[in-house]
């Protein structure tokens, strides 16, 4: 089956860190770790709350392990890079099952861009005063 990968959107869409990164497990009867098909790189999952216009849903990204910053907190705000959306469908035993994925090349901590400089105002008239300014 030929898998697909499906750009998503991220401008305008906030995504928050929901949970800490953990190892994404490839085979929950013998718990092998999943491994990045070209690299080898341990894969993790983090789950991120996805907002836009007041409207909030979790998704759990998947990423290599080494573009999650340590220092990555519930709450931080994150940018995706190269999200994408890859739906599954599977037929095992009689069992079906299907659904979407998320993985993206890196998770990067959304900084704040920096305040103005505060606007400089002329001084209180106690402080002219204090100084030994007007009279």
């Amino acid at each position: 089956m030929a898998f697909i990968s499906i750009p998503v959107r991220t401008d305008g869409i906030t995504y928050s860190v929901a949970t800490p990164s953990s190892p994404k497990i490839k085979d929950i009867r013998t718990g092998e770790v999943a491994t990045h098909r070209e690299t080898g790189e341990t894969l993790h999952t983090v789950q991120v709350l996805a907002t836009v216009d007041g409207t909030a849903d979790l998704i759990k990204v998947t990423v290599p392990q080494s573009k999650i910053p340590q220092e990555l907190a519930i709450g931080t705000q994150v940018r995706p890079a190269n999200l994408t959306a890859n739906p599954w469908v599977r037929h095992d035993s009689g069992n079906c099952g299907d659904g979407v994925t998320y993985r993206a090349d890196a998770l990067e901590p959304v900084t704040a861009a920096p305040s103005p400089a505060p606007a400089k105002t002329a001084p209180a008239a106690d402080q002219i005063k204090a100084a030994g300014g007007a009279k």
